[in-house]
């Protein structure tokens, strides 16, 4: 009985312990990642344009949205608006805006290209 008293009392004092030494070098260590994930621009880690869709397209806007150069040839932009519109038909669950804007961008290059 003694014992389990000795070792309940140590694993309180254990506990107790820990969570002073969090409470003194946790926060600190905690501030320092806090202030250096601000320090780091947003979208940095993100592959995909941050924003909306202009009212009218561009050639720019349509070169994002197919994910290749506005002044690519026409298989390239053919080959790119297939690849997008697998994954974006609405026929598979897809949004119809989204075909609607993939359908717009690549029209948009094609009558911009002359090869």
């Amino acid at each position: 009985m003694a014992t389990s008293a000795l070792l309940v009392g140590l694993g309180m004092a254990a506990v107790g312990l820990a969570g002073r030494a969090y409470l003194k070098f946790g926060k600190n260590a905690q501030n320092h990642l806090k202030k250096t994930l601000d320090s780091i621009p947003n979208g940095s880690f993100s592959k995909y344009y941050k924003g909306g869709f202009d009212q009218k397209i561009n050639k720019r806007e349509a070169g994002l949205i197919l994910g290749i150069s506005p002044n690519a040839s026409k298989s390239k932009v053919k080959e790119a608006h297939k690849r997008i519109m697998l994954l974006n038909h609405p026929d598979r669950g897809g949004s119809p805006y989204l075909a609607a804007k993939i359908n717009e961008a690549k029209d948009f290059i094609d009558a911009g290209s002359k090869k």
